[in-house]
C-alpha cells in the first residue's frame, strides 16, 4: 500500500486577546477590536458590514468596517499591526450598516430605524483624516445594501425620511461622486418585485436577491429602465435569498439562503436567464448558516458562515466543490451551529473583503472584532499525492482538538472508507461512503486522548492526527 505524506496547515491561532482561533489552510496575520463603546443586544454585536480600498498615491491599504456606532477606516497595509486612521459617527446601536466605495469616495447605509442617514464621505486625506461631504436623508433615510457596477450606485431595500415611503430598489449616476442623481426606480419597470434585500451587479445585469420570492435577473436597459430577463424561484432548501455573486466567466452564480437557519449554499449555472439550472448545494456542517458569499475568478468562493467563521471551497469543477479552507472568527459557538439556534443568536462572521491587492483577506466577526487572514495555504490547496486515482485531495478535518464533533470533507469520484482508532488501535468509528463527503462523527462519546483519523480510497490511505478532548 502507498504511504501518502499530507500537508495541513491545521492550526488554532492565540491572539492579544486571549481568545484560539480554531483554522485550517488560512493564517492569522493581524487583528483589531477598536469598538468598546457601542453595542447592540444581548448579543453584545459591535460590527457588520466591511469593504476594501487601496490608496494608490501612499500604496496603502484600508479596510472599512462599519461598526454599531459609526464607519472605522483601518490601515492594513502592515497586516501584523491594522491601526484605525479615521471614523466617522453614524447612527448608534445600529446591526445593519453597509459599505460600497467608488473612487476616492465611500457610500455607507444603514438600515436601522430613524433617525438615520446616507453618507458620503472622501477618504482622499487619508491616513490622516477623511471628510463627511454629505451625511442627511435627503436621498433616502435608510437602505439594506449597496452596490457600485461601474459609474452606478444601486441601493436596496430603500425606506425614505421619516419613513413616508419605501422602494425595492434605486439606481443612480455617480458621475458626481458627491452628488448621486437618481436614474431610476425598480418598481416604476417591475412593480412585482417589492422588496430587495441585496444584489450583484455586472454590466448592468442585475441579480436581485428578494428574500423569500427567490432570486430575480434585472437589466438596466441603455434608456435607464429596467426589464426582468430571468429568476430561479421555488428550489430545492430555499430560503431567504440574501445574497449572490457571480463568477468571472459569468457561467455560474453562487448564492446563500440565511433563513431559516443551516440552508446549504448554491450553486446554479446562468448561461440561459431563461432557464437557470441548479448544479450544487453544499456546507461544512449540517448546522451551518451561510451569510455573504464572495468569489474570486472562477475557482475560489469565500463564505462567511456567521458561528462557523469564514470558509473557502474549490469551486473550479461546478458540481464537485470541495472545502479548501477555514477560520473561526467565533470559537465561542463551536462548529455546526445555525445563527438563529437558542441561545446563540446573531453571532460570528458577518462579512468579508479578499479583493485588496496585496492578498490579505478582511473578515469581520460582529463580537470578536477585525481578522486580517492569509488564504494562500488555502489557494495553493497543498493536499497531498495523486497518482493515476482521484485520491481523497481535500481531505479537511476539523474542529482540532474536537470535543462532541469532527467535521469531515473531502472530494473523490470512488468510494473510501473513513475511520478512527485510539492509541490501542482500536476502531471507534467506521464508516463507508460513495463519492464526495461531508459528514459529522460525533465524539461525544469516545474517552479524552490522541486519535487517528484515516481515509482509505483504492490503495492510498490518508491519515491525521486528532485530539479529542470534552
Amino acid at each position: 500500500m502507498k504511504k501518502i505524506l499530507l500537508f495541513l496547515s491545521v492550526l488554532t491561532s492565540l491572539f492579544s486577546n486571549g481568545q484560539t482561533y480554531p483554522s485550517q489552510n488560512i493564517n492569522l496575520l493581524g487583528m483589531i477590536d477598536p469598538n468598546t463603546e457601542n453595542t447592540v443586544s444581548n448579543d453584545n454585536r459591535h460590527y457588520s458590514g466591511c469593504w476594501g480600498w487601496k490608496q494608490t498615491s501612499l500604496n496603502k491599504e484600508y479596510a472599512i468596517v462599519g461598526g454599531s456606532n459609526g464607519t472605522y477606516f483601518i490601515d492594513v497595509t502592515i497586516p501584523s499591526t491594522p491601526s484605525v486612521c479615521a471614523f466617522v459617527p453614524g447612527k448608534t446601536g445600529c446591526t445593519w450598516r453597509e459599505i460600497k466605495t467608488y473612487l476616492n469616495y465611500c457610500y455607507v447605509v444603514s438600515d436601522d430605524g430613524a433617525p438615520n442617514t446616507f453618507q458620503i464621505i472622501d477618504m482622499s486625506t487619508l491616513p490622516s483624516t477623511v471628510t463627511l461631504v454629505h451625511n442627511g436623508i435627503s436621498y433616502f433615510e435608510r437602505a439594506h445594501t449597496i452596490f457600485v457596477d461601474q459609474n452606478k450606485l444601486y441601493v436596496a431595500g430603500l425606506t425614505y425620511s421619516n419613513s413616508t415611503g419605501s422602494a425595492a430598489m434605486n439606481v443612480y449616476s455617480l458621475a458626481t461622486p458627491t452628488a448621486p442623481l437618481l436614474l431610476r426606480s425598480l418598481q416604476q419597470d417591475v412593480p412585482s418585485i417589492s422588496y430587495v434585500h441585496d444584489m450583484y451587479v455586472r454590466n448592468d445585469t442585475v441579480f436581485a436577491s428578494t428574500g423569500y420570492p427567490g432570486l430575480f435577473i434585472l437589466k438596466l436597459t441603455a434608456t435607464n429602465t429596467f426589464t426582468q430577463i430571468g429568476s430561479f424561484t421555488g428550489y430545492a432548501s430555499a430560503g431567504y435569498n440574501h445574497a449572490s455573486m457571480l463568477t468571472q466567466d459569468a457561467k455560474h452564480l453562487i448564492f446563500c439562503d440565511e433563513v431559516p437557519s443551516a440552508l446549504p449554499i448554491h450553486l446554479v449555472n446562468v448561461q440561459n436567464f431563461s432557464n437557470v439550472q441548479p448544479v450544487q448545494t453544499f456546507k461544512p456542517h449540517p448546522g451551518t448558516t451561510p451569510h455573504n458569499p464572495y468569489l474570486i475568478g472562477n475557482k475560489w468562493a469565500l463564505v462567511s458562515c456567521y458561528q462557523d467563521g469564514l470558509q473557502i471551497y474549490d469551486i473550479s469543477q461546478p458540481g464537485n466543490a470541495a472545502l479548501s479552507g477555514y477560520f473561526d472568527t467565533y470559537p465561542q459557538g463551536g462548529f455546526n451551529i445555525g445563527n438563529y439556534n437558542s441561545p446563540n443568536h446573531y453571532r460570528g462572521n458577518w462579512g468579508a473583503y479578499p479583493y485588496l491587492p496585496s492578498g490579505i483577506i478582511i473578515a469581520v466577526d460582529m463580537q470578536n472584532g477585525i481578522f486580517i487572514l492569509d488564504g494562500t495555504p488555502a489557494f495553493n490547496n497543498p493536499v497531498g499525492v495523486k497518482d493515476h486515482v482521484a485520491s481523497p485531495n481535500s481531505f479537511i478535518v476539523y474542529p482540532n482538538p474536537a470535543s462532541h464533533m469532527i467535521s469531515v470533507n473531502y472530494v473523490t469520484t470512488n468510494d473510501s472508507k473513513v475511520q478512527l482508532r485510539n492509541t490501542l488501535g482500536q476502531v471507534v468509528f467506521e464508516k463507508q461512503y460513495t463519492g464526495s463527503v461531508t459528514d459529522v462523527i460525533n465524539t461525544g462519546a469516545f474517552a479524552n486522548g490522541s486519535y487517528v483519523l484515516s481515509i482509505t480510497e483504492k490503495d492510498q490511505t490518508v491519515n491525521k492526527k486528532m485530539i479529542i478532548n470534552h
